[in-house]
């Protein structure tokens, strides 16, 4: 019998030492390597309950019909649709998410990163999952760890991986502060010192007496039931602090309402890479996204992270693959993966890269700002050769800790300009990472309704659209365990309740699943070195030269030994663009010619009489001692790529 025949027959465990984990038994192999992969990053909560076939498809251009009445008579009000996304469960599950295995394999998706599905308190609405109050149990609201484990078998058997996201910086609020503290119970001030325990929380939020006895209660397992497990120092400044301090503020005290562990308490650390080995052993998962690791000290990281790696290899999983959520920027990023070394894979891209890419896609930015990045004289992350396994591409996530927090479509130009954007996540250098929602080009509401809306652009909520459509969220605190509310509209897409937007034939999926299925065919597109090519523009007068034009043709090169493949981007958000392209002279000799082997704009058009067809030829010319290959206008944010050996 399998560690997880064995487990799933019982409750989960009370204590750590009530089981035993296995080793070399046989698990699904890991990524040979993780460029390979294309992520889809999802929050359970807002991405399928699996009734879609009970809603009908949202239609985009009436979405008044997806803005029903509100009981009492009260017409549809944006702020109770905000009030219900900012609040409330919608109630994704993971039978949901397993429904939509084959919508997520025809986009080309490769690994789906799911958000936190461990149990948090239920009298809170912390949907996000990162408040964690059972590290070993599946929140109730999206299943059970018998869904979960059928969600890896059921991806395993399409070819799809499974990544978590995982916490151990911290749990939930699953106790508070000791009464009389300085500041109150909940959320005391910063001290450099601690203050002291008070009471473990009920059911309900209530403080109990002694020692926690039910599931509800406390934090689980037994072995984080130690108050000295906790900084217990209050609520801080999570920027304050240098990064190389072990002491920093932002390394010990508690965030809103959660509880920060005191990592170097005598086996604590232990025990929570035991509870996430579980987890392993369990499902058979893939990989993990570890939340806050900038807030935990670099032994505390390697350490952590070299557990996790040692346990996985033993069961067969060669590299289990590891990506760190490190805020602060590229330097933060970098000084992580330096000195975690090989037991962390990469960090997500989170820093002023992810802004880069926005601008440069929308062609408001030199687009050298955004490839620069990547140069090996000017990187910080190293060089173009190792970049890409070191870091995970994100446009769009669920809380954009730079910079606005709208998605890129709530202000773009077309219904299908995110692919420039996308386009540059799939093939530039990293492994890219695409949020749910981004196939659908996800919005929010129409910018006509905005003005209703509080906090626009400020709150996370308009990242965190539900894709499913709910009628309804769930009823606030343990209500919502069973019931849901009435009285508010679902946190449906663009702004709608009651509509689902599973489309397969929008313009985004369309152009992204081509576009995922090139990159899986050519080697090249994956593994290749690259090069931000010269453009020269006749039209303009421009020759050849090291200059970045804003919405202008973007080009570069990914090549892999003799093979070179030029990616071509429309970057102007509403006007056809052509230019002239530099290549490789040597790998394109006098009289040879490039074949097209995608033009999104014919994907997304199977009638386009435009230039560049799939399968036509474009002579490599020479201007001195340079080649390059003449790009006839193409549309607004279309996409193309030319190879030598098609």
């Amino acid at each position: 019998m399998t560690f997880t025949d064995r487990n799933l027959t019982k409750k989960r465990p009370d204590s750590l030492k009530d089981f035993s984990l296995p080793r070399r038994e046989s698990y699904f192999p890991s990524s040979a390597d993780w460029r390979n992969e294309v992520l889809y990053f999802l929050l359970p909560d807002r991405f399928s309950d699996g009734q879609e076939d009970k809603r009908p498809l949202l239609n985009r251009q009436q979405l008044n019909q997806a803005r029903p009445n509100l009981p009492n008579g009260q017409s549809w009000r944006f702020d109770k649709w905000a009030e219900s996304g900012g609040d409330r469960w919608q109630g994704g599950t993971l039978k949901g998410l397993e429904s939509k295995l084959d919508y997520l394999n025809q986009l080309g998706v490769t690994t789906i990163w799911v958000g936190p599905i461990f149990q948090q308190r239920g009298h809170l609405d912390t949907y996000h999952g990162y408040g964690i109050q059972d590290f070993l149990e599946v929140d109730p609201r999206f299943g059970t760890r018998q869904d979960l484990v059928s969600l890896v078998n059921k991806a395993h058997s399409k070819g799809l991986r499974i990544i978590l996201d995982i916490i151990f910086n911290h749990s939930g609020c699953n106790w508070i502060y000791a009464p009389g503290t300085p500041g109150g119970e909940w959320e005391p001030p910063y001290t450099s010192g601690w203050y002291q325990f008070g009471s473990w929380l009920g059911d309900r939020g209530q403080p109990i007496a002694g020692q926690p006895q039910t599931d509800p209660e406390g934090v689980w397992p037994i072995e984080l039931q130690e108050p000295d497990c906790y900084t217990r120092a209050g609520k801080g400044d999570l920027g304050r602090g240098e990064l190389d301090d072990p002491n920093a503020e932002f390394r010990r005290s508690d965030f809103i309402t959660l509880r920060d562990f005191q990592l170097d308490y005598p086996h604590l650390l232990d025990n929570l890479a035991r509870c996430y080995k579980y987890w392993i052993a369990l499902t058979d998962c893939d990989g993990f996204r570890i939340d806050t690791l900038k807030h935990v000290t670099y032994d505390q990281a390697r350490n952590f992270c070299g557990a996790i790696k040692e346990f996985a290899a033993n069961l067969g999983k060669s590299d289990f693959f590891l990506v760190g959520e490190i805020a602060g920027g590229d330097y933060n990023e970098d000084r992580y993966l330096d000195v975690v070394g090989q037991n962390l894979n990469a960090a997500l891209d989170i820093g002023e890269m992810r802004g880069n890419l926005n601008q440069v896609a929308k062609g408001l930015m030199d687009p050298r700002a955004y490839f620069n990045g990547f140069d090996p004289g000017n990187a910080v992350m190293g060089s173009h050769r190792n970049l890409g396994r070191r870091h995970v591409s994100i446009l769009d996530d669920h809380d954009h800790v730079f910079g606005e927090k709208i998605r890129f479509s709530s202000e773009a130009a077309s219904d299908h300009q995110v692919i420039a954007g996308v386009a540059l996540q799939l093939f530039t250098l990293g492994i890219p990472c695409i949020y749910a929602g981004t196939e659908q080009a996800l919005a929010g509401p129409e910018p006509s309704e905005r003005k209703w809306l509080p906090d626009w652009k400020g709150s996370d909520r308009y990242l965190r659209e539900a894709m499913f459509g709910p009628s309804h969220p769930r009823q606030s605190g343990v209500a919502g365990l069973q019931a849901i509310d009435e009285n508010l509209p679902g946190f449906g897409p663009f702004g709608t309740a009651g509509a689902h937007c599973f489309d397969p034939n929008h313009p985004v999926y369309v152009r992204l699943a081509a576009m995922a299925a090139l990159r899986k065919k050519f080697p090249v597109l994956r593994l290749g070195r690259q090069y931000l090519r010269p453009t020269a523009i006749p039209f303009l007068n421009l020759p050849f030269g090291d200059r970045g034009l804003s919405g202008e043709i973007i080009g570069w090169s990914r090549v892999l030994d003799d093979e070179e493949a030029v990616c071509v981007l429309n970057s102007h958000g509403t006007d056809d663009r052509g230019a002239r392209v530099l290549v490789d002279a040597n790998l394109n000799p006098v009289g040879s010619s490039m074949t097209v082997i995608l033009n999104t704009a014919q994907v997304g058009n199977p009638g386009y009489r435009g230039a560049h067809h799939v399968g036509s030829t474009v002579a490599v010319q020479r201007q001195d001692d340079i080649a390059y290959v003449e790009i006839q206008p193409i549309p607004a944010s279309e996409f193309l790529i030319l190879t030598n050996y098609p």
